[in-house]
């Protein structure tokens, strides 16, 4: 009978959403156990009862990696202590689970991909799309469609109260095409395999609440290599308007995919992070035309079966974390990919400052 391996011990940094819903997901999942909570606020005593209490509980994050010494550290942070927290996770030794993004600069992103080479740690980032098989199953139609693909993409959120205060803090660092452009980025870069050779964008600052060299909406446009193109619209706040806020559509010569979420697309639900992942059912569409130039055949439905909630997906990512660490699996493609939707954002957020179409190399 072969002996299960130790669980790895994760230090759980940052208990705002993303974070709760990991330290949940280790919580249940055979193979971790969790050795510290560490926020600077009250939300480390919120989650820590939500857990069932008796997790070491720590405000400084050095004192915690020092005191728990953990196998690996879970960062779900605000993103501009991403690079430094996960520097110091892997030159203490540790694997590491970080959101996106990466970290606040394309720089910093590849000091941490190479910090990973070198420590020969595993550093997995949180692209939750990529666990989704819905997603998945949309990303395989979209390719069936031909080439070049038109994907048009959008995420708005009427946030307010809680989700306000956070998309208030995220914007002290990033914009929202920045923070929540990188899924949809990464999903187009799937979708096509092609490289992206130029991004264009446009931007509106709609409120005092935020830094005045900062805006909370953003539009912009991917040319590809291909021939390809797309466009991701994200703006967060209480004005933002909720008509027509959930939209995922990809177009090619031999017809289009959509994700149809009637839920999750309904008014109110565009600052419900559980809805920003739900599909329920994709609408296929296929241009082949008979001799009087009617559609062959009708649009197919596909009415998702393995539709996963928000948590059940956190536990998904953590379940290919805990593989990574136990298989030692290659994550070199992995890494490149989050560098590289990374560097397309902040390409595109030097589009909004500039006015000007930048080519990428």
């Amino acid at each position: 009978m072969s002996i299960p391996p130790n669980p790895v011990r994760v230090l759980v940094v940052g208990c705002g959403n993303m974070g709760a819903s990991h330290a949940q997901a280790y919580q249940l999942l055979d193979g971790f156990e969790i050795c510290g909570i560490v926020s600077t606020g009250k939300s480390k005593e919120v989650l820590n009862e939500r857990l069932g209490g008796g997790y070491p509980l720590f405000s400084n994050y050095a004192e915690a990696l020092a005191a728990t010494q953990p196998d690996a550290v879970c960062i779900s942070t605000y993103p501009d202590t991403h690079e430094a927290f996960a520097l110091m996770a892997l030159e203490q030794g540790c694997h590491v689970f970080i959101e996106k993004p990466l970290a606040d600069t394309v720089e910093g992103a590849k000091r941490v991909a190479e910090a990973a080479r070198r420590a020969g740690k595993k550093v997995v980032v949180g692209y939750i799309l990529r666990h989704h098989p819905s997603w998945e199953r949309f990303v395989e139609l979209a390719q069936e469609m031909g080439k070049p693909l038109v994907m048009r993409m959008n995420l708005n959120q009427q946030s307010h109260g809680y989700m306000w205060t956070v998309h208030r803090n995220l914007m002290k660092s990033l914009s929202p095409i920045v923070d929540c452009g990188v899924h949809y980025i990464d999903v187009m870069c799937q979708m096509t395999r092609s490289k992206p050779v130029q991004v264009s964008a446009i931007g509106a600052r709609l409120t005092d609440e935020i830094p005045a060299d900062n805006y909370n909406y953003g539009q912009l446009q991917i040319r590809f290599e291909d021939g390809s193109v797309g466009w991701y619209e994200a703006g967060w706040g209480p004005m933002m308007s909720e008509t027509a806020f959930f939209v995922k559509d990809v177009i090619g010569p031999k017809g289009c995919v959509s994700i149809v979420a009637k839920e999750a697309g309904a008014t109110g639900k565009s600052d419900n992070v559980d809805a920003h992942t739900k599909t329920e059912s994709l609408r296929v569409h296929y241009a082949n035309l008979t001799k009087d130039d009617q559609f062959e055949k009708p649009d197919e439905w596909i009415n998702l079966t393995d539709e996963p909630d928000h948590q059940e997906l956190c536990n998904r990512e953590q379940r290919y974390f805990l593989k990574a660490i136990q298989e030692d699996l290659d994550l070199t493609d992995h890494l490149q990919d989050a560098v590289n939707s990374l560097q397309i954002a902040f390409a595109c957020d030097e589009s909004v400052r500039t006015g000007q179409v930048v080519l990428l190399d």
